[in-house]
């Protein structure tokens, strides 16, 4: 009998997970996804890298998004690295992220602890391997890829290549256009039948159990549906990036295939609303509709508080960073946290995921209130487990008989008395870095009279040598620091006292540059304001080493001065300090 039942389980929970295939993401999905990427993470985010963390990942990760794993034209003809977005082939695996072979050995590491991968899929649009439209023919296995690369039907007829010297016959877009690469023209039975090919491909021979389908505004959402349809995917997510709730619905709603929903897609209009609250406190925009709190789409929802391309830009969450990541993990939806916060903030988050699980709540769980409350807000969603209760800003703490769970810069979690806090309170783990921390600039960090400098503190992460890449606006860097990328190299200075080493960069010419960049070659930072005796770590610039300022003495002790690295100080030993915006020098 226990036999049968074992069974008639199996049979169960496998009609259960084909069921969910069908319809984009799993009803009361109770899984958390980490994007296992940013941008330029060549380092942290190769396969052997993510393999090595199997063990610690796997705990508290039920999914993982990786960069899509397919080899760019660049990479087959120089060995460059990209992102992956310029996507070539579709079969041949093996990419500055690591071989063919290493990628289903992380995937199979995974897969026996529990944790699946979700890869990147570029679908809207293909780059040539040695020209702009001629795309390979691929077969692997049973497996084939054709394109027609004489007429160029595949591509669509309003591509910028036939203002340059392509002339395709395919269909108009059926999309929003994107210039950088051929727009796929997915009414084309050719390619319709290469993309279901390449997906079953990830699926039954790779090993992925879902796609993160990349700019699904660049083509019709039928096709999605279309495509998930045949390739059944477990996960699939979209990125269709605007922060208008409505239109992300008819996007979904575009995906379905007899009358089911064959996709799920990234609450966009819940990350603006994150930037408003976290970033301006303007509290009440968390109550606002967003995909995760619509009863009839939050299945559909996956959250996140900043993803590869809005880290980068205006869209990035600065401040309050645990606050909003324990927001999106007490909501419904599907969590989809990012691999920096991550790295800056593991204690916080591990029990965070911790929490909810605890409680049990799932994409689909009750939200039994969630309201602003002054210079705050309160939401308390229902588990299966149990009841939470978190309280943002300066929110009153929850009427009745309630346990506090944890807390954190502008958070509290208070959960209902069942809910069983032995795994959150296990976890011991501390953070990497303070939100808000101030930045101490060591002591040997100088700038002379005259002189255009910059200082970088590198994480342990990067290589050992730092290169500068500076430029003026409208100016090539090359014609500024006088050689190629990765431009010229720093020199090692010394070592904060957290352990990274620091460099410094000291420019031959007259003039300052208006941007700068720092990198090993590999890593880099974002497009940075050059800001002379800035001192920056991978961030951005985090403090300016005085230079310039005319000096003042004096014997006396008692007046208000600031440290150098802007502390109000009650009390002063001698020293160097900021008074008046002038150096003060106690003696």
């Amino acid at each position: 009998m226990k036999r049968l039942l074992l069974i008639l389980s199996f049979v169960t929970c496998h009609l259960s997970i084909n069921s969910a295939a069908a319809q984009g993401w799993p009803e009361n999905y109770g899984g958390i996804m980490l994007q296992g990427f940013y941008w330029d993470s060549y380092s942290d985010s190769k396969w052997t890298q993510l393999t090595a963390q199997a063990d610690e990942l796997s705990q508290h990760f039920d999914l993982i998004w990786i960069p899509n794993s397919g080899k760019t034209s660049d990479f087959a003809n120089s060995g460059r690295q990209t992102m992956g977005y310029d996507p070539c082939y579709w079969l041949d695996h093996n990419t500055c992220w690591g071989t063919e072979t290493e990628l289903r050995q992380m995937i199979s590491t995974f897969k026996k602890k529990g944790t699946g991968f979700i890869e990147d899929v570029v679908i809207n649009h293909k780059n040539g391997l040695k020209s702009w439209v001629d795309f390979p023919n691929e077969t692997v296995g049973t497996y084939t890829i054709t394109w027609d690369n004489q007429d160029y039907s595949g591509i669509c007829q309003d591509d910028e290549c036939n203002s340059n010297g392509y002339y395709t016959s395919g269909a108009k877009d059926t999309g929003d256009n994107f210039d950088g690469y051929r727009d796929l023209d997915h009414t084309n039975l050719k390619v319709q039948q290469n993309v279901k090919t390449y997906l079953t491909y990830l699926i039954k021979e790779i090993g992925y159990v879902g796609f993160r389908y990349d700019m699904v505004k660049g083509y019709a959402a039928r096709y999605t549906g279309q495509y998930n349809a045949t390739a059944q995917p477990e996960f699939s997510v979209g990125e269709y990036w605007d922060g208008d709730k409505t239109k992300v619905v008819n996007w979904l709603n575009g995906t379905k295939q007899e009358g089911k929903i064959q996709s799920a897609a990234f609450d966009f209009p819940l990350k603006y609303k994150l930037n408003s609250a976290f970033g301006s406190g303007q509290w009440n925009q968390l109550g606002l509709q967003v995909l995760a709190n619509d009863k009839q789409y939050q299945r559909y929802a996956v959250t996140f508080v900043d993803n590869h391309d809005s880290y980068r830009e205006q869209s990035r969450l600065r401040t309050n960073v645990c606050a909003a990541n324990a927001f999106i993990l007490t909501m419904p939806g599907t969590p989809c946290l990012f691999l920096k916060h991550w790295q800056a903030y593991k204690g916080t988050l591990k029990r965070l995921i911790a929490l909810r699980k605890a409680a049990g709540i799932t994409n689909q769980s009750e939200i039994v209130s969630a309201q602003s409350e002054g210079e705050g807000f309160q939401l308390t969603v229902k588990g299966s487990k149990g009841t939470v209760t978190l309280l943002l800003g300066n929110a009153e703490p929850p009427a009745g008989d309630w346990q506090l769970a944890m807390e954190g810069k502008n958070f509290k979690v208070y959960t209902s008395k069942e809910v069983n806090l032995t795994t959150v309170k296990a976890i011991t783990d501390n953070d990497a870095e303070q939100e808000d921390a101030p930045t101490t600039i060591p002591d040997f960090c100088t700038v002379t009279a005259g002189e255009t400098c910059a200082f970088f503190e590198a994480p342990v992460t990067w290589g050992s040598q730092i290169y500068t890449w500076a430029w003026m606006n409208g100016g090539d860097g090359k014609n500024y620091v006088g050689t190629g990328w990765p431009g010229v190299a720093a020199t090692l200075i010394g070592t904060a006292d957290n352990g990274n080493k620091v460099f410094k960069w000291t420019s031959t010419k007259t003039t300052a540059p208006d941007n700068i960049i720092f990198s090993d070659g590999g890593n880099q930072t974002d497009d940075l304001k050059f800001v002379n005796g800035g001192y920056y770590n991978q961030e951005g610039l985090k403090a300016n080493v005085i230079t310039g300022i005319r000096a003042i003495t004096t014997d006396r002790g008692d007046a208000a001065v600031y440290s150098l690295d802007g502390r109000r100080m009650n009390h002063v030993k001698p020293g160097i300090y900021i008074r008046n915006n002038k150096k003060l020098i106690i003696r």
